[in-house]
């Protein structure tokens, strides 16, 4: 049985071309997205033809938001808006949704840290429905046009780690939305919840991809990329598994950890590289895949005490 993906992972010349901007990047993930339409293998496809962490980032990104709405559009860059000054927690989010007649309603509030907001055309927006009261806030996630009257981006100083990827504080006063804007179901269980998971498998896949690909321009030990495509087909098949069940996560944190040891190997490899401007890149934007440490960690706890199975000892 054929494997195109692995086929190619492996056969393609390993050299990517030069990528400086959003837009250059933007084109080049479009094109994969036709030929990869499953948002896993767009993760590995989009990190493997990148030449930084950055874009490869970008596109496990934008191929967790459509495996977590596969509906959305395939020609706009989308930006997920949950983060609001206090933190991104139900009881944090004070953006609020309001009826706007019998069909409409209107969004007014504030988010900051939005991946790709200054590049996004479609913001999806975590809401509080000021229509529901209760102890706890009721979320709903909505779609906004960034040309929508009433939204305003600012773009934010670059992060110290891949600071070609930018993001934006965005400010909503009364943009009026449409009764369809709204997602089905509740936004933070539905979507927030499952996004964080989504997130980490997809562009886990593509930073290894990148690495990946970078190993085999650098000729590094062939024991290697065989550990680095295992690791890759297993983030694939955590893809397909629910991202709000506990086995998935336990499953997830043991791929996270293989990953983490490939690419913590890597940077002993990476000192030997020839190339000076693609080893400081790496050197700066290794962090990345820390962000969020804590919170998979105690994601993972829970998720073997829900098993029943408590938490098993690392040893």
């Amino acid at each position: 049985m054929s494997h195109p993906l692995i086929e190619q992972l492996l056969g393609t010349p390993p050299e990517a071309a030069p990528c400086e901007d959003v837009a250059s990047w933007w084109a080049r993930h479009r094109a994969l997205a036709a030929e990869w339409p499953d948002p896993v293998s767009l993760a590995i496809a989009g990190g493997f033809a990148a030449d930084r962490i950055g874009w490869a980032f970008a596109s496990g990104y934008q191929a967790a938001l459509r495996a977590l709405a596969p509906g959305l559009p395939a020609d706009a860059v989308v930006a997920f808006c949950v983060t609001e000054a206090g933190g991104n927690r139900p009881k944090d989010i004070h953006s609020s949704l309001e009826r706007d007649g019998e069909a409409g309603w209107r969004l007014t509030g504030s988010k900051r840290w939005t991946t790709l907001g200054p590049a996004g055309a479609l913001f999806l927006v975590a809401a509080r429905d000021a229509s529901v009261s209760g102890e706890r806030p009721a979320i709903k996630l909505l779609r906004v046009a960034s040309s929508a009257p009433g939204v305003t981006i600012a773009r934010m100083p670059p992060t110290r780690f891949v600071p070609e990827v930018p993001h934006a504080q965005l400010h909503f006063e009364g943009v009026a939305l449409e009764a369809g804007a709204l997602l089905p179901g509740d936004g933070y269980e539905r979507y927030v919840k499952p996004f964080r998971t989504l997130e980490d498998v997809h562009v886990s896949a593509g930073q290894l991809a990148y690495t990946l690909r970078e190993a085999r321009r650098f000729a590094w030990p062939r024991d290697w990329l065989e550990r680095s495509l295992a690791v890759l087909e297993a983030l694939r098949a955590v893809a397909q598994e629910d991202p709000a069940s506990s086995a998935t996560h336990v499953a997830l944190a043991g791929a996270l950890a293989l990953a983490g040891a490939l690419l913590q190997e890597a940077d002993a490899l990476w000192a030997q590289a020839p190339d000076a401007a693609a080893r400081a890149r790496w050197l700066r934007d290794r962090e990345l895949g820390g962000v969020a440490g804590k919170a998979r960690a105690l994601r993972t706890e829970r998720a073997w005490q829900r098993l029943g199975a408590g938490t098993p000892s690392r040893d």
